[in-house]
């Protein structure tokens, strides 16, 4: 079974292709079983990199039309990316919302986009090892809160190949407690490969931890163009299959469902 969660439309205005194209391709591909996840609206907080409220119907609408048109040649799930943040920023309308799966990612670290290729001068003035330190904080307090299903690409913050001076693992080791703890999966996402980093997220060595904290698997193109579908999955199965992992999970209305690939 090829399994393929997180993805992307045009609605969060830095995706280019008709969602319809996205499904063509997939099953142009064998994937199996394909997921939507736009970037959520967050309240009191608008980077022009997401879905706006008022949209929410319009995107949940036209993946249910999708599911209906395209039922016989594959399965298409609906979710959502949300970014965590300290504070009160994850709408209600989201937290409640009728889908299959929400994806916790952090993409900010005190309002800074740190991968986000525009505000890539900000790591000149921090301590790397400082930073790692933060997010994986941050990754603990998001899996903490329960509202998620997948975490996304675990170790984002690698983006710019910024790498510590401290051993990885030992960084990240309570946040993956916490994310066993809160029983929530870890996807092998590979737009990683398109970035400075050239690797997935997560690295060998978090998913390797993963394994041996027997944290569950997805995989997830995280596209955000046709082009992205699919890409670098052979190598992302091969990863998984090297480290021991031999299943992978997708969810069906939050529910977690386990398969082989």
């Amino acid at each position: 079974m090829r399994v393929d969660l997180h993805n992307h439309t045009t609605l969060c205005n830095h995706a280019e292709g008709s969602m319809e194209e996205y499904i063509q391709k997939a099953i142009e591909l064998g994937i199996d079983i394909y997921g939507f996840s736009e970037h959520a609206p967050m309240r009191d907080f608008e980077d022009g990199y997401r879905l706006v409220l008022e949209k929410k119907e319009f995107y949940e609408n036209s993946i249910l039309e999708l599911q209906k048109k395209y039922q016989d040649k594959i399965q298409i799930t609906l979710g959502y990316e949300v970014d965590y943040m300290n504070g009160d920023y994850i709408l209600d309308e989201i937290k409640n919302a009728n889908v299959d799966y929400l994806i916790g990612s952090v993409h900010y670290l005190d309002k800074w986009g740190f991968d986000n290729p525009e505000f890539i001068g900000v790591y000149k003035s921090k301590n790397i090892d400082t930073i790692w330190e933060e997010y994986f904080e941050a990754i603990k307090a998001m899996a903490k809160t329960g509202y998620f299903n997948i975490v996304g690409h675990l170790d984002l913050i690698k983006v710019f190949n910024y790498l510590p001076s401290k051993d990885i693992k030992s960084i990240a080791i309570e946040s993956l407690k916490q994310i066993k703890k809160s029983n929530i999966v870890i996807e092998i996402n590979c737009s990683g490969f398109r970035k400075p980093i050239g690797e997935q997220y997560p690295s060998y060595e978090l998913l390797e931890l993963a394994f041996e904290l027997d944290i569950p698997i997805t995989f997830s193109s995280d596209a955000h163009s046709v082009d992205h579908i699919g890409f670098k999955y052979k190598e992302a199965k091969e990863l998984a299959r090297k480290i021991g992992y031999s299943t992978c999970v997708y969810f069906k209305e939050k529910q977690m469902i386990q398969t082989k690939f």
